[in-house]
């Protein structure tokens, strides 16, 4: 998989501080792993070096920051009680425009690989520029290392392109915070980055073809090898008898006659969802769809009235 990488990745991967490893470098260190006493075992080979810079950046993930010991930065004598939001906010505009330009167009370059900012055109989307879900989130981290701002994990794709990421850091400086109307807004709290971010998973709830409704069932399916493969579904309204041909090259048929399937979701019709008008009919045949999310309140042994008023959020996805 990782000899399919283009040059970018692999520098990429070579600044996460974990090497990569042969096929049979890796399957080497599973048999010793299976020989082993039992535990968790990574079979992994770090780069030390590389992981102390990234805890000098102050990127380092907090499972990998006991393996290194971090650089002493020297102390910054002048100013040095200021953050580096305080200090540029004090900065004439221009001035201020510029450093916050530089800190978003370097930490791209350093993300990207490029030798220097540069290359990097500010106008340009980010996805245009050769971020994914990955590099967007190193790059906000390296932003939140940088500038001492608290920045949403979203940042990147909120404001997809380096222009728009700089303006949007620029409105949380101090005393830098301009509603469209052209009046200063509230000043925004400039909040020292913790350790980790603060977001706590305390129940989570799934459904996978199997049986499968809870994290609990997806090991334990899993664990046991069970074959989660089965007979395509009779309440979908397929013509099942046209469905199969043996040769794959035949267009809208399928060439295996078993796969892997939630037989419970036919009970939702989507031909009712005219919210407005069935209302009920749709509530009924989303049923079996909301049952997960309130598996997640059972699953986190959370009562749902402790929740209300708090900072609680609940994350739902559907893939189809």
């Amino acid at each position: 998989m990782a000899g399919q990488l283009a040059a970018a990745e692999r520098a990429r991967w070579a600044r996460s501080g974990v090497e990569p490893l042969t096929a049979d470098e890796g399957l080497a260190l599973l048999d010793a792993a299976l020989a082993g006493p039992g535990g968790a075992l990574v079979p992994v080979r770090l780069d030390t070096a590389a992981l102390r810079e990234r805890a000098a950046d102050g990127v380092l993930p907090a499972p990998l920051r006991g393996l290194v010991r971090a650089p002493l930065r020297q102390a910054v004598v002048q100013d040095a009680t200021a953050s580096w939001a305080e200090r540029t906010a004090a900065l004439p505009r221009p001035e201020r425009e510029n450093a916050v330009a530089d800190l978003v167009l370097g930490a791209a370059a350093t993300v990207l690989g490029h030798a220097t900012p540069a290359t990097i055109d500010g106008t340009r989307a980010f996805r245009d520029l050769g971020f994914d879900s990955l590099t967007a989130v190193e790059l906000r981290n390296r932003l939140v290392a940088g500038t001492g701002l608290r920045l949403p994990a979203t940042a990147v794709f909120d404001h997809p392109s380096p222009q728009a990421l700089t303006a949007f850091v620029l409105s949380l400086l101090p005393g830098d915070q301009v509603s469209p109307g052209g009046a200063p807004g509230p000043a925004v709290a400039v909040v020292a980055p913790v350790a980790d971010d603060p977001i706590a998973i305390v129940g989570m709830a799934c459904r996978y073809p199997g049986g499968v409704v809870s994290p609990e069932d997806l090991w334990n399916l899993v664990a046991s090898g069970t074959d989660a493969v089965g007979p395509f579904p009779a309440d979908r309204g397929w013509d099942l008898a046209a469905l199969y041909d043996p040769d794959p090259e035949t267009l809208g048929t399928s060439y295996a006659r078993e796969g892997g399937f939630l037989y419970e979701a036919g009970a939702v019709s989507y031909t009712h969802l005219d919210v407005y008008k069935r209302q009920d009919e749709v509530c009924a045949a989303l049923d079996v769809h909301l049952e997960r999310p309130l598996r997640d309140v059972v699953s986190a042994r959370a009562r749902s009235w402790t929740r209300r008023g708090g900072r609680c959020l609940l994350y739902t996805s559907r893939c189809v």
